[in-house]
């Protein structure tokens, strides 16, 4: 009797678990706030918010009728600056994108000081041979940032630079070129798909990097953590990090690694909510 009984009792957590990880937690989503703080922050650029998201993973298992309420919520939050951090589609292997076409309602977020984007992994398909995303953005009037910085102006001529750099997994990323410009008095904010790869990039005049691809593991539980940890996404797993912090001691560089929007491979999550990140630049007093 009491093992029918307990037989049932798991079936039935079994099967909670797994219907709230394949049919809720994948539609829920947090809206992620953080204060950016650093004296190289121009006063006009005081109270800026950037709001990121990334790995939307558009296909069979996230739909553009999502994706529209996404945008929905991204103007919700006022965004100045607007950064995706990368993997815009997850199709299958001889899927034609443009039944996916996403443009027109990425064209409709609003962000008056710039919309920009990199590259990620599957946004080379999964052939990795060649990035077939970028249009897709481009056409929305998103600016693709590949391996080069951009300053973002006010009308006063002060600035701060976005800088982005080419997929790690499938591209041909090149730091070098990418942080020419770079001056460690100004405040550089850099979009990188892949969260380690800031361990390499602490020698480098970067103030804040913004990066997706780990899914926050997609799959993390008590006491176990994430499951699923990809390549150049296994130490920083999600939300904010302090990269090298012996070697940047007076010059903080500051890393936050989102847990993106959709999923890949399996249409679970599970202990890893979806996210949109704001972050406020504030000058300290």
């Amino acid at each position: 009797m009491y093992v029918f009984l307990i037989v049932g009792l798991f079936i039935i957590i079994i099967a909670s678990v797994c219907t709230y990880g394949f049919l809720i937690e994948p539609r829920r989503m947090i809206i992620t706030k953080h204060d950016i703080y650093s004296d190289k922050i121009p006063i006009t650029f005081h109270g800026i918010r950037v709001v990121q998201f990334s790995d939307t993973h558009i296909g069979r298992h996230y739909s553009l009728k999502r994706l529209a309420a996404l945008v929905e919520k991204i103007n919700s939050l006022k965004p100045d600056i607007v950064a995706f951090t990368g993997d815009l589609f997850d199709a299958g292997r001889n899927e034609n994108l443009s039944k996916y076409d996403p443009s027109s309602i990425l064209s409709l977020i609003q962000a008056p000081n710039g919309k920009f984007a990199v590259y990620g992994n599957h946004d080379f398909g999964y052939s990795r041979k060649h990035r077939s995303t970028g249009p897709f953005l481009e056409n929305a009037g998103f600016e693709m940032l590949l391996n080069e910085s951009k300053r973002i102006k006010m009308p006063d001529g002060e600035f701060i630079t976005v800088s982005g750099l080419d997929d790690y997994v499938c591209g041909k990323p090149n730091a070098r070129s990418a942080f020419a410009k770079l001056n460690d008095r100004h405040f550089n904010l850099l979009l990188a798909h892949e969260p380690d790869v800031a361990d390499s990039l602490a020698r480098y005049p970067i103030d804040l990097q913004l990066s997706g691809h780990s899914h926050g593991g997609q799959v993390s539980l008590p006491l176990v953590g994430a499951l699923i940890r990809t390549s150049l996404g296994r130490k920083y797993i999600g939300g904010l990090y302090r990269v090298q912090e012996r070697l940047r001691k007076n010059r903080p560089y500051t890393l936050f690694v989102n847990r993106g929007i959709g999923t890949t491979r399996i249409p679970i999550r599970l202990g890893s909510v979806p996210e949109l990140c704001v972050f406020t630049l504030l000058r300290p007093e």
